[in-house]
């Protein structure tokens, strides 16, 4: 490791250094956030006001947007994150398991020293203002969701037959979109790997459960997934994203089909038998239900920091909105009072542990820093080097496939975002965004169909394509049930199961 380290990071360094110009004075992006907290871009003046920042940084010399002159493989640290999470946990798991954490740093601090190198104040900024505005902001929501919901218990007698699994799969399907795909994954997986503790082929059962429960179900208004609440922020009406029910019902319909047949299939093979309850069959009941209170207390907090305006608060140069910080307090509280509220006991008895947050806290600090220059480019749009993807996008069916393919491997509320202002600019370039928005979504619905989705489908795709999934099998894993690898998940599932439901809405919507 350490050898890795001395070599890899100076040739970052090297590539870097000598690919940039640097000259006395200090460049800077014009290109303000991430949206990976897809609240704090809903504010158009902290984009305003960053010129302002950038002139601090500068000192009022001319302005670079980073995104139109990084190249292509200032993305490799990225590459090199993902890979890592693809292949160590394969080839050398007990040092991936000991070590993720120093493995994250690595990479991101191959990314982060160069950067930093090259563009001295406008690195800092947009190192400050991913972390701040995005990871912080990321991190803390999935905290609580995961502390709240690790207060839930179900106890009885609940066995996981075929008939038993594709209900828990349609219930999750269904709150996904109305407490968040993060939010239901966390209420149901534990309930879901008990339930089947006695089959032996249980890892299709928890990849189903994140294409439905993670991805799909959060289709169907902005709170079920980030890239459709920013959406809603932008000026796309609460209940449009019911447009795209027809789309999310088809391939909801045609996982679960497929997932009953599966779980029929292995059941009957495996000869699996509810082992017996000794004593008297418990019926099933809930502990810990006043956490659905805190619960609903995080869903509100996301819901108000969308909507209300109060203006900004500046932190290290980095504007964020005086409401977003308030959500952040107040859903550390939340997760406090659950923490406070709920007996140690019942959380043992529900198989609480901090690991699997933990490890996606490292892991994605990685994540976040290494995948700073691919959302720099990607939102210079046809003027960086992604212009090939952003010039080739013509016909709906380019904004679902494109839309989705990079969803499945960059944080999906910025491609949404990259997307939405391209047919924006695309039909409406003299309008604003107000007057244009509303034409979207009527004489151009098909558009916005197409990114909305594409954006949502396709973060099933990958670990690392929504913010649950990686969490739903670090959870799995603990509790003994084996999964694939990042590859092998892409395999032998993503491409067997889901492209080919893609495909069928492809044709039939776009």
């Amino acid at each position: 490791m350490r050898l890795l380290m001395k070599r890899v990071v100076p040739a970052f360094i090297c590539l870097f250094v000598f690919a940039f110009p640097v000259s006395g004075e200090t460049p800077s992006s014009s290109s303000a956030g991430h949206a990976t907290d897809v609240h704090d871009d809903a504010h158009a003046n902290a984009e305003e006001s960053h010129a302002a920042v950038e002139d601090a940084h500068g000192g009022g010399h001319g302005h670079l947007n980073l995104g139109e002159i990084l190249p292509f493989w200032s993305c490799i640290p990225f590459a090199g994150m993902l890979l890592s999470i693809a292949l160590m946990p394969l080839l050398l798991p007990n040092f991936w398991h000991h070590h993720f954490g120093k493995i994250s740093a690595f990479w991101a601090a191959a990314m982060g020293i160069p950067f930093l190198i090259a563009f001295k104040g406008g690195a800092i900024y947009e190192i400050l203002h991913i972390i701040l505005a995005d990871y912080v902001p990321f991190i803390i929501l999935l905290w609580s969701l995961y502390t709240v919901s690790g207060g839930i218990l179900l106890k009885g007698s609940l066995r996981g037959t075929p008939m038993v699994n594709t209900a828990i799969l349609v219930l999750g399907t269904i709150l996904a979109s109305w407490m968040g795909t993060t939010g239901a994954a966390m209420l149901l997986i534990r309930p879901f790997l008990r339930a089947n503790n006695y089959r032996k082929n249980r890892t299709f059962m928890v990849v189903f459960f994140i294409f439905l429960v993670a991805n799909v179900g959060g289709s169907l208004t902005p709170l079920g997934d980030p890239p459709l609440f920013l959406g809603f922020l932008h000026g796309v009406t609460f209940f449009w994203t019911f447009k795209i029910m027809p789309h999310m019902l088809l391939v909801a319909v045609l996982l679960l089909v497929v997932y009953f047949f599966l779980d029929t299939y292995f059941y009957r093979k495996e000869g699996a038998k509810a082992p017996q309850e000794s004593g008297v069959k418990q019926p099933l009941k809930l502990e810990g239900t006043y956490n659905f209170i805190f619960l609903g207390g995080i869903v509100g907090a996301v819901l108000m920091s969308g909507i209300v305006d109060w203006g900004e608060v500046t932190t290290f140069g980095i504007h964020r909105a005086t409401q977003d910080w308030t959500r952040d307090g107040l859903l550390i509280a939340l997760g406090i009072a659950s923490l406070l509220a709920t007996p140690t006991r019942l959380r043992e008895d529900n198989d609480f542990t901090w690991f699997p947050i933990i490890e996606v806290a490292y892991l994605f600090i990685g994540i976040f820093i290494t995948m700073i220059p691919c959302l720099l480019i990607l939102k210079a749009g046809p003027h960086g080097a992604f212009a090939f993807l952003i010039n080739a996008v013509e016909k709906p069916y380019h904004y679902f496939w494109i839309t989705g393919a990079l969803s499945a491997f960059l944080d999906n509320a910025p491609t949404y975002l990259t997307f939405f202002n391209t047919a924006l600019g695309s039909f409406y370039a003299d309008l604003t965004e107000a007057q244009a928005v509303p034409l979207l979504m009527t004489e151009r619905a098909i558009y916005l169909q197409a990114i909305s989705t594409g954006a949502v489908f396709f973060g099933a795709c990958s670990y690392i394509g929504n913010a649950p999934n990686f969490m739903v099998r670090s959870i799995a894993e603990e509790a003994g049930t084996p999964m694939p690898s990042f590859f092998g998940y892409i395999l032998k599932y993503s491409l067997v199961f889901l492209i080919p439901c893609f495909v069928v809405v492809s044709i039939i919507f776009f």
